[in-house]
């Protein structure tokens, strides 16, 4: 079943909200917000709104200052939102576009326009969505790709140097999968690589993230995570990947892992040390795991 598309309606009139509800309540899923710090509040919780239908004059907080912190914030930047208000002017409707407001709807509202343009965003917000999951995510396994790991690795790295947070990275590569391909096909192959990403969307955090980084190998970013603990989760991944059977093969994984500390410059060092400590673990006999 098609998830419906979920609309956020902001104003402090409840006769405003009742009318916008009334419209859009058959075919959307709607909430509703009676003022700004309100509205931002919603815009933090899961599910995020996929529309906003935002009011201008708001007490304590307008509808311009709320889409500016929308806008500031990674989360919210690209939820679309639409002015609804009395009063547009020419200098009103450009200062609101200025600010990333993607289009107005004037009150009185008439139910024709108020659907036409909902849907017409609502459509837009699920073909830019579709687009940068695509961009970011790796087709075969379902998890980041190594764009996503290199950017927001980046990121984490600095965050973890600014605020003195521990993070660690694992590497991961699937043990003799040349052999598999090999001896059982390249479909085989794909099978052992998507049940290695489904088994990594389950065992990681929803702070961390997993990603595919090339071929057979894989990385992890563990967030305010330590050497001891990630030494734990890379077991119990490589324990849980070991009773994992796909067309009579059985699979297993060599780990390697590596703590920030003060040497690493960079995030790439951090990948660089951890790639190493994932070679001594294939040199020294596979399917264990090792520390930088």
């Amino acid at each position: 079943m098609i998830r419906k598309a979920l609309i956020l309606i902001v104003d402090d009139v409840a006769s405003n909200i009742q009318t916008l509800a009334a419209i859009l309540k058959d075919e959307y899923q709607v909430k509703v917000a009676i003022s700004g710090k309100r509205a931002l509040e919603i815009m933090s919780q899961e599910p995020m709104p996929d529309l906003v239908l935002l009011d201008v004059e708001m007490p304590q907080m307008n509808g311009y200052e709320v889409l500016e912190k929308l806008k500031s914030s990674q989360l919210t930047e690209n939820v679309p939102v639409i002015f609804v208000t009395g009063n547009v002017t020419t200098e009103d409707e450009e200062k609101g576009l200025l600010l990333g407001a993607v289009d107005y709807i004037t009150k009185p509202v008439r139910p024709a326009i108020v659907k036409a343009r909902v849907k017409t965003q609502t459509i837009l917000k699920v073909q830019r969505d579709e687009l940068l999951y695509i961009a970011l995510h790796d087709k075969l396994t379902g998890l980041f790709n190594r764009y996503y790991l290199t950017e927001t690795g980046d990121l984490k790295f600095a965050s973890a140097k600014r605020h003195g947070n521990e993070m660690s990275v694992i590497m991961c590569d699937i043990d003799y999968f040349k052999a598999v391909n090999d001896n059982h096909g390249h479909l085989c192959g794909d099978k052992i690589l998507q049940a290695m990403g489904t088994l990594l969307q389950d065992k990681v955090r929803a702070d961390d993230f997993s990603s595919r980084y090339g071929g057979e190998e894989f990385a992890i970013v563990l967030w305010k995570c330590n050497a001891d603990a990630a030494r734990k989760k890379a077991d119990e991944i490589r324990i849980a990947l070991s009773e994992i059977e796909i067309d009579s093969v059985k699979v297993t994984a060599s780990f390697g892992i590596v703590q920030l500390n003060e040497g690493h410059q960079n995030f790439e060092a951090l990948l660089k040390d951890a790639d190493e400590a994932l070679y001594r673990a294939k040199e020294s006999g596979r399917n264990k795991v090792e520390v930088f």
